[in-house]
């Protein structure tokens, strides 16, 4: 393998974070929330929109291991948990506040539930706001949590990047020291485990609950890991550092999604994707780096996990302060205004959100005598 250096931050990949949260919400919110949009009558780009997480799980490979790889190039050792620690006080801190949120408003609603009928409902044992689930979100455990989504929905995909970083520090000096043929082959075991997925489910890449979200989030994490070895190998650079490869690619991923073609061909052109990104230094990088998108990818673990608080807290009120039961009534006006609203309300909430919880508690959880040595394995940089 070469030893080509690549320090600091990948710049392009921080605006992609962010146009996949964006993509997320939307999905979220006008297929799923407000149905009678019917966005899929015009484009299936935005029913499309859960092949984002495995945009996410794939980024998320690519670049700790562009951090990380200095630090577990021989063995592990100590720098575990330090590891741990990191990535906890990365995920956790935003995580708890967000959950809370949830809880509060779940037992203010229940409040008002009981100021009406003079009793109290009874705290739920099963369900997803149940206190089993309750549990399991506290311990980053509900993505392989029963067959529900629990409490903050978009957060499975949160548990199950959390099992990835368990196994990461291991599997990385493997596949780092690994032949470039035996990279190429674990590569094609990973897309074979995808293909598995895709043919156990009618190529529905999109699972969220039980075991087999593994089969999901690990062969697409350690995909990043092996790009992030064929990026720095440079074999591919002329050929995907050019602006119209930039653009072959994004227009292949928008046909494919457009034309609602098959998930599992998402997954290569991703890969794609995230190659030319951070082999083009042209125009195309130039349109990705520009300040709003790149404040959106700043906010964007920010943006993923409140907005599925705010559809929650516009539920329970439209049910408990308008009488609005069946959000498929509303006419479709009311809906998009609403959808927009909270789509504004996510946006404006992300941002505080990353600056006071995401980059304070981070700072908080990362203070500590075990956390300085890793700090001088990875510096000049970022890690997200």
């Amino acid at each position: 393998m070469s030893t080509q250096t690549n320090p600091g931050h990948l710049h392009s990949l921080t605006p992609l974070r962010g146009i996949a949260a964006l993509w997320v919400v939307l999905y979220h919110y006008s297929f799923q929330y407000f149905p009678n949009l019917h966005p899929d009558s015009y484009t299936h780009l935005v029913q499309k929109g859960y092949l984002a997480v495995d945009l996410f799980f794939m980024l998320s490979g690519f670049v700790l291991t562009h951090v990380y790889h200095g630090t577990f190039t021989d063995s592990v050792g100590d720098k575990y948990w330090s590891f741990l620690r990191a990535r906890i006080a990365r995920l956790y801190p935003l995580h708890l506040a967000v959950l809370l949120l949830f809880v509060a408003t779940a037992l203010a609603v229940r409040a008002v539930e009981y100021a009406a009928t003079g009793s109290f409902p009874a705290i739920p044992l099963k369900g997803a706001e149940s206190v089993w689930a309750l549990v399991a979100n506290l311990f980053m455990l509900q993505g392989l949590y029963a067959s529900m989504l629990s409490w903050n929905y978009p957060a499975w995909s949160i548990s199950l990047e959390f099992m990835a970083y368990l196994v990461f520090p291991f599997a990385l000096p493997w596949v780092w020291r690994s032949s470039g043929r035996a990279q190429a082959l674990l590569a094609v075991g990973a897309l074979a485990t995808l293909f598995a997925l895709a043919w156990a489910t009618q190529d529905n890449l999109n699972q969220w609950d039980g075991p087999q979200t593994l089969l999901r989030c690990l062969p697409e994490f350690l995909m990043g890991t092996l790009l992030y070895s064929a990026f720095r190998s440079g074999l591919a650079a002329p050929v995907l550092s050019s602006d119209l490869t930039m653009a072959g690619v994004v227009v292949a991923i928008l046909l494919l999604l457009h034309t609602g073609g098959p998930d599992l061909l998402a997954v290569p052109l991703f890969a794609l994707l995230i190659l030319a990104a951070v082999a083009n230094h042209g125009r195309a990088a130039g349109m990705l780096n520009v300040r709003p998108l790149v404040w959106l990818g700043d906010v964007s673990y920010s943006l993923y996990l409140i907005h599925g608080f705010v559809e929650y807290a516009t539920t329970r009120l439209l049910g408990l302060g308008l009488g609005i039961h069946d959000r498929k009534a509303l006419p479709g006006s009311w809906s998009m205004a609403l959808m927009l609203a909270m789509v504004t309300a996510c946006l404006l909430m992300a941002g505080p959100a990353y600056r006071r919880i995401e980059v304070g508690g981070r700072r908080l959880l990362r203070d500590g005598p075990r956390f300085g040595r890793l700090t001088l394995a990875t510096a000049g940089r970022r890690v997200d």
